[in-house]
């Protein structure tokens, strides 16, 4: 059990952040608001950040993704800090 529960957590993570993701771009396709593509696109960066998580510590133990953990994370920042400067600019 004590190895199912952080498994558990991971996974868990994985589709909440997926589900995010998708209702974040649903809502952009219907209001269009440009914030809610870049926070659909940083909780897609996100939810593929916890997805390798799954592949390293669960599938993987042997490997090291960190570094590819650690890009992904700097591109979830990065994309939502974009659309935040891109929508001040435009106000």
């Amino acid at each position: 059990m004590a190895d199912l529960f952080p498994t558990i957590v991971y996974v868990l993570c994985f589709l909440t952040s997926s589900a995010c993701a998708w209702l974040l771009g649903r809502s952009f396709a219907r209001l269009g608001n440009r914030l809610l593509l870049w926070s659909s696109v940083c909780f897609t960066f996100l939810a593929l950040n916890n997805l390798v998580v799954v592949f390293d510590l669960v599938v993987w133990p042997q490997s090291d993704l960190r570094l590819v953990r650690l890009a992904l994370a700097l591109a979830a920042v990065a994309s939502l800090l974009w659309g935040f400067v891109w929508e001040v600019e435009d106000a």
